[in-house]
């Protein structure tokens, strides 16, 4: 690491007030430097509650715009502008518009990683962490919509019994993760736990033993008495399991056997040079309309209120 860059980063948060949000799937050092790290969710609530004047989230597009959704009045800045997500990249808005006026009768439940302006089309937002005790808090004879995540909405639909619509999107990272490679890192590792974030297709949810948020799967390694593990979701984790649990083993499930990781080349755009200079120029800034912020923040605010109803959150 390095530590002129890292200490030039702590003065200018001092000296403007900042704070620094990671998600897990960023690079080592830039989690090491975060003043909080987390889910997209999570980081987001973590940040309405700081006192900070500007918000520097380390991830990805839609998670710097639901930090502004939800702390409008604050500068969230993001250190690349670039930094996009193919799950939300492939949901557009004109065409889920269009799939949304087909089934009028349906209400939209939207998976927390879409765009602002897919946001104002669903009805409430869900984290992969609440969403199952969301989808079942509707009556069963409401038709309902899912998006964006087709493998996660499929997962929830097996779970439930409920038959959403889903919208054909994914994310590359985990769509790409094949039951035929699962199988053999199973064999050659048998006693190793197999655990998956529910963004996978459902051949790979098959063979786990642990299905969970990426919040659910740091708390499931840290509780198990299990000591090996083989994890299918964004190779970041990885940096906080290891950390919090130094004596347990981890295997990243990668699309095939000639890699050993499995990146999200958005996440990985960020690094402590790009986090230096937003900070030193306040670059790139999350602007959204009063209006798009407004209508944005309707089902997010439903989601945290029906959660708290639910006992989900406090």
């Amino acid at each position: 690491m390095n530590t002129d860059v890292v200490a030039e980063i702590m003065r200018l948060k001092k000296e403007k007030n900042a704070v620094i949000l990671a998600h897990y799937y960023q690079i080592p050092e830039i989690q090491d430097i975060a003043d909080y790290i987390g889910d997209s969710l999570n980081l987001s609530q973590r940040a309405s509650e700081t006192t900070a004047e500007i918000i520097l989230f380390c991830g990805v597009h839609f998670m710097g715009e639901t930090a502004k959704i939800l702390n409008p009045t604050k500068k969230v800045i993001i250190p690349d502008l670039n930094a996009g997500c193919s799950l939300a990249d492939s949901c557009p808005y004109e065409e889920f518009k269009s799939f949304r006026n087909a089934h009028p009768n349906h209400l939209v439940i939207s998976y927390i990683n879409c765009s602002a302006q897919i946001k104002t089309l669903s009805d409430i937002i869900c984290t992969s962490g609440n969403a199952r005790e969301l989808v079942e808090s509707f009556p069963k004879d409401q038709p309902l919509i899912f998006a964006p995540d087709k493998n996660l909405g499929g997962y929830l639909n097996r779970l439930t019994g409920r038959n959403m619509l889903l919208w054909n999107g994914t994310c590359m990272v985990h769509e790409l993760l094949t039951a035929e490679h699962v199988l053999k890192l199973k064999m050659q590792y048998p006693d190793y736990c197999l655990i998956a974030h529910p963004e996978c297709n459902a051949s790979v949810l098959e063979l786990a033993n642990f299905i969970g948020s990426t919040q659910a799967m740091v708390k499931y390694v840290k509780n198990s008495s299990q000591t090996k593990f083989l994890i299918a979701t964004e190779s970041g984790i990885v940096h906080q399991l290891r950390k919090e649990n130094p004596n347990k083993e981890f295997i990243i499930v990668t699309t095939d056997e000639g890699c050993a990781c499995n990146d999200c080349q958005y996440m990985k755009l960020n690094t402590l040079e790009k986090v230096l200079y937003s900070l030193k120029t306040e670059q790139y800034e999350i602007k959204l309309s009063e209006e798009l912020i407004n209508q944005s923040k309707k089902p997010i605010i439903r989601m945290l209120e029906k959660s708290k109803a639910l006992g989900l959150i406090k």
